[in-house]
């Protein structure tokens, strides 16, 4: 390849589960639909928080191109209180027993603490989500021990409480993520079931955001081996401030940094506007696929 050398084509990664659903990491950019079932998310909080409208919800993005369905029953919005694990399987338990069962792609669970995610996985979920990277200080390594005892992949994302980086953004973020992988690989969990996540939004200032941005492609490699790299920018707030605009206002340039992730060799993109930005990232792998 010529023109965009920066361009890391990963080896294809195949998931199946015992319901039937697969998932192909490496084909084609994979889009993960946000199902927020909370009342208070920064973006769409309250709108998909009955059962019913959740499960219409996650038929449409389904429709309009969703690879994958992350449901949400805990908000991470700037200032969030966390809640205890027993009122977020509460506030879970009926959407993933009407959602599960209805979705016809893999379902992912949006959560940092080990007992709803243990909890989701009888029930019978995909994927774990995970926005400590399995290094949430109330319970570390809690998270990779229930990813591998159900042989689930779980996205481990960039995290940290200070925006104040000492040194090189990259290098830090880097460190976290060996620290996540050797988690991981300690608890049993294989190697092909762990996906990156740089953390957009979460532990970094504007400037901050923009650099990682700027330098994903980065973070694809550890110790010789590549790990798919999951983005999501979808509305966020570093959008917001560098271009003056509220939430409701974020939808191209969403899509301006989600092509801009395909370029750098992010393999899965976690959006709420499913429709367009799919529609986008699928002329974006037409285009770069002429050179590979």
């Amino acid at each position: 390849m010529q023109k965009n050398q920066q361009v890391m084509y990963p080896e294809e990664r195949e998931y199946s589960w015992q319901d039937g659903k697969t998932l192909t990491i490496g084909k084609k950019t994979l889009i993960m639909g946000i199902l927020n079932v909370t009342p208070d998310s920064f973006s769409d909080g309250g709108k998909w928080n009955s059962v019913d409208r959740a499960i219409q919800h996650m038929l449409e993005m389904v429709v309009n191109g969703a690879d994958i369905i992350d449901i949400g029953a805990e908000s991470s919005r700037p200032g969030f209180v966390t809640m205890s694990a027993k009122d977020e399987i509460e506030r879970l338990k009926p959407f993933l027993e009407a959602v599960l069962p209805a979705c016809p792609v893999p379902v992912s669970i949006d959560t940092f603490k080990a007992e709803t995610a243990a909890y989701a996985a009888e029930q019978g979920v995909h994927m774990l989500n995970d926005i400590w990277g399995l290094q949430y200080a109330e319970e570390p390594g809690e998270m990779a021990k229930v990813a591998a005892e159900y042989d689930l992949p779980v996205v481990v994302m960039h995290n940290r409480d200070s925006k104040v980086y000492k040194g090189d953004i990259i290098d830090s973020m880097r460190a976290f993520f060996q620290r996540s992988i050797d988690i991981a690989c300690e608890a049993g969990v294989k190697q092909e079931n762990i996906i990156l996540d740089p953390g957009i939004g979460f532990g970094k200032d504007v400037e901050g955001n923009l650099e990682v941005m700027n330098r994903l492609q980065e973070l694809k490699k550890f110790a010789g081996h590549r790990y798919p790299l999951l983005l999501g920018t979808s509305r966020k707030s570093f959008i917001g401030n560098t271009l003056d605009l509220p939430v409701e206002d974020r939808m191209e340039p969403t899509g301006a940094t989600c092509v801009l992730g395909i370029t750098k060799g992010c393999e899965i993109m976690r959006v709420h506007d499913v429709l367009p930005i799919s529609r986008m990232c699928r002329i974006t792998d037409a285009i770069l696929a002429t050179g590979r």
